[in-house]
């Protein structure tokens, strides 16, 4: 009997002072971003959300009030938690996402007409939270 091997796909080594980060495998992508989340308070009914930041800081908001996340700090964010985040000083920061959350993301960051915004996120199992 012969046994086959399949080359597994090389690790990604991020180093500081290297370009920005940006991953996706078949169950997690990881991209560093600056970009602040959107304006709105939205919820992700089937996915989790991770972040860390690098540098500067990250405000988030929640449906039962805000919290500031430093330098240094990880959150992460249960499928159902309503959301969003801001950036009150430029900042560097790692987020970890679904593959779906990562295509979700490229979809917004691509969309020309924001009344299409509900119906997209409606695709990705998300809302927007009132």
């Amino acid at each position: 009997m012969t046994v086959q091997l399949t080359r597994l796909p090389e690790p990604i080594i991020a180093r500081s002072g290297e370009p920005p980060i940006a991953a996706s495998g078949g169950t997690l992508a990881v991209h560093e971003w600056t970009m602040p989340g959107p304006s709105y308070l939205h919820m992700h009914r089937s996915d989790d959300e991770g972040w860390h930041v690098l540098d500067g800081v990250l405000r988030f908001h929640l449906a039962d009030g805000s919290f500031d996340a430093p330098a240094g700090t990880t959150v992460f964010l249960p499928a159902g938690t309503a959301h969003t985040y801001s950036c009150p000083v430029p900042s560097r920061y790692l987020i970890f996402l679904t593959p779906r959350l990562d295509r979700l993301i490229s979809r917004l960051l691509a969309l020309t007409d924001q009344s299409e915004v509900p119906e997209l996120l409606a695709e990705y199992d998300t809302e927007i939270v009132a």
